[in-house]
């Protein structure tokens, strides 16, 4: 056949104009050399629809990537595939016989571009779809992560007020009784206490979310010592080790003694929040150790813990605001208790906090099981910062005039005595 001898003549020369004017790889020249195979089929055959295979898949290809990157059409390349197909006639073809070439390909080309056109609007519509309806489940996410937060802040809230409303009333009945005891007195003002104060720490978290996540969480930089911020944690948990009978291990690792700069009161709350997490999900009887590596520029704490471990699913979400495991109601609102349960903001400071740092903070766990216990690894990394963002602090680690040590160092000692006579800083 006269038309598909001359296509074959033109068919290397217009493949390699269509390539050189979109600049594209060898993917698509795979691509267009299907389409040209089934042209010339179609040419054979005079039928277009065997075309649409191929631009099916064509179009798919395109308009995904066209959404990623602004171009989301394939009737830019049809076009330059026409407007190749001239340039390559009028090389290797006479007039007569170009016109003959193309007047056959013509109707394949407008068969493309209509069905093209028919496919890019609905390609596009799917995606716009798709697009609307991950909107809306993320609307969902958002309503119900509000009404998480009113089920727990209800929750969280309830137990401290409960308690001094009933302290307060037992109080009162009994300094009207004619038989006070002080001790009992004593006992009730101890309850109203302690409400008071878990009221207020719940109340100083979401204050502490809310800074964070309007990037106002200030850090005062001071010289920091990772083995003593964790020495004071220990001190701070013992008692709860004690009770739950649980072994706690916190490693000598390297790294652990060398001194960076950071808001120690901030490093000392991420780390207590994430060490009574692992507290919160190890069941009595079981280990939590706290280890650690010193990276180039870093150092990396890891605390394992022989707890119920954590899905797949929920590891992302622990770090978020409110996120919640499992049924609220069935939670204690005890900070240490097993599977007690907060209102959900501890992890999300500790996040923040640590990214505030330069650091980074994330989980491993093979996944959630009461019974088998995979246990759970959170991960801390900190940099290690030689000098403060604060120029009056940097002035601590100037020589000492008198027996002080190698220039722009301090020990540990010395850094303390000169903390604790901060008035006497040298103006910078």
């Amino acid at each position: 056949m006269r038309v598909v001898d001359l296509f074959d003549q033109v068919r290397d020369g217009w493949a390699q104009r269509v390539i050189r004017r979109l600049a594209r790889g060898e993917s698509f020249q795979e691509v267009l050399n299907r389409y040209f195979d089934l042209m010339r089929q179609a040419i054979s055959g005079g039928d277009p629809i065997g075309l649409n295979e191929i631009l099916d898949e064509w179009a798919a290809v395109q308009t995904q990537a066209g959404h990623e990157h602004g171009e989301a059409s394939l009737l830019p390349i049809l076009g330059q595939t026409l407007l190749s197909l001239h340039d390559a006639t009028k090389e290797h073809l006479g007039s007569e016989e170009a016109v003959e070439l193309i007047g056959a390909i013509l109707p394949l080309h407008t068969h493309a571009v209509q069905y093209t056109s028919q496919r890019d609007v609905e390609i596009s519509g799917q995606h716009i779809a798709d697009e609307l309806e991950q909107a809306r489940a993320a609307l969902e996410r958002l309503d119900a992560s509000k009404s998480g937060f009113i089920s727990v802040a209800a929750h969280e809230l309830r137990t401290p007020l409960t308690l001094l409303e009933g302290y307060s009333s037992m109080l009162s009945d009994i300094l009207q009784a004619e038989d006070q005891v002080r001790e009992r007195v004593e006992i009730m003002l101890k309850g109203i206490e302690n409400g008071i104060h878990r009221l207020g720490e719940i109340i100083d978290d979401m204050v502490d979310v809310s800074l964070i996540d309007n990037d106002m969480l200030n850090l005062t930089y001071q010289p920091v010592w990772i083995h003593q911020l964790l020495g004071i944690v220990r001190q701070e948990i013992d008692k709860t080790i004690a009770e739950r009978s649980l072994n706690l291990t916190i490693e000598e690792f390297p790294g652990h003694d060398e001194m960076t700069f950071g808001d120690p009161e901030r490093l000392y709350q991420a780390i207590w929040n994430v060490l009574s997490n692992a507290v919160k999900y190890t069941p009595d009887g079981g280990a939590i150790t706290v280890s650690g590596r010193r990276l180039p520029g870093f150092v990396e704490m890891a605390v394992q813990d022989s707890g119920i471990g954590i899905s797949p699913q929920d590891q992302l979400n622990i770090f978020e605001k409110f996120g919640q495991l499992g049924d609220v109601s069935l939670h204690s609102s005890g900070k240490t208790k097993y599977k007690g349960s907060g209102p959900g903001l501890g992890l999300p400071i500790a996040k923040g906090i640590i990214e505030a740092h330069g650091g980074a903070i994330w989980v491993e766990s093979e996944g959630y099981d009461e019974v088998a216990c995979p246990g759970s690894t959170f991960h801390i990394l900190l940099p290690i910062r030689k000098e403060s963002p604060d120029d009056k602090v940097n002035q601590l680690f100037k020589p000492m005039s008198k027996g002080g040590s190698a220039p722009g160092v301090r020990t540990y000692e010395e850094v303390k005595e000169a903390i604790a006579k901060e008035t006497s800083w040298p103006k910078g």
